[in-house]
């Protein structure tokens, strides 16, 4: 994997979507990490909180489709896009540089099934120079990823033979197919049938 731009403060901006400087998501950010130590624990503790106390749209059966860091935050929710923005946001506000990353998966792994877009999120820890990948789409009896520096488990599992893979470009911002479609539909089952397939 790499970063699509050398300079780091591009992965610490706030925008219209990864807006950390909305009151509320940077007053979570530092609710949720400050009596934490240092940049490792600062983003172990907002990747579980993400992870586990978002909950994903189509797991809970939520109709409410949101895209940017405060829709999410607002409204306790959101697909593994919605999330990882969430998840930005967060990190961004506690001046930890965080990117968006995405992979190709088969909607069915057991049928010969479309493919989707599936986003998650890089992490860089200055004090060991180096990019980690984290997937806060949230577990299940089947799902479990977890926060590790040393060895990578994201949501799902890649199968080369089913032609899925992972994009190795670290983005630093979402990218516009994702953010269109999710602003395009007002409830989450019309986005489920149009999720994005590829970038």
């Amino acid at each position: 994997m790499y970063p699509e731009s050398d300079d780091l403060n591009e992965y610490l901006l706030s925008d219209a979507i990864v807006d950390w400087q909305t009151p509320a998501v940077r007053q979570k950010a530092l609710e949720l990490t400050q009596t934490l130590p240092d940049e490792v624990a600062k983003a172990r503790c907002l990747y579980e909180w993400v992870r586990d106390s978002i909950l994903h749209s189509n797991d809970a059966g939520l109709e409410v489709v949101t895209c940017t860091a405060s829709e999410v935050l607002h409204h306790g929710s959101g697909i593994c896009f919605a999330k990882s923005h969430l998840l930005a946001a967060l990190l961004r506000a506690v001046n930890i540089p965080a990117g968006f990353c995405y992979q190709v998966l088969r909607l069915d792994p057991s049928a010969d099934d479309e493919m989707v877009l599936h986003g998650f999120n890089a992490i860089y820890f200055a004090t060991i120079d180096k990019w980690i990948r984290v997937d806060a789409r949230g577990n299940t009896t089947v799902i479990n990823a977890q926060f590790s520096i040393k060895k990578e488990q994201l949501a799902f599992a890649m199968d080369p033979l089913a032609d899925e893979f992972i994009y190795e470009a670290i983005f630093s911002a979402p990218v516009a197919s994702v953010v269109s479609r999710l602003k395009m539909y007002k409830s989450r089952s019309e986005l489920w049938l149009d999720l994005p397939q590829s970038l």
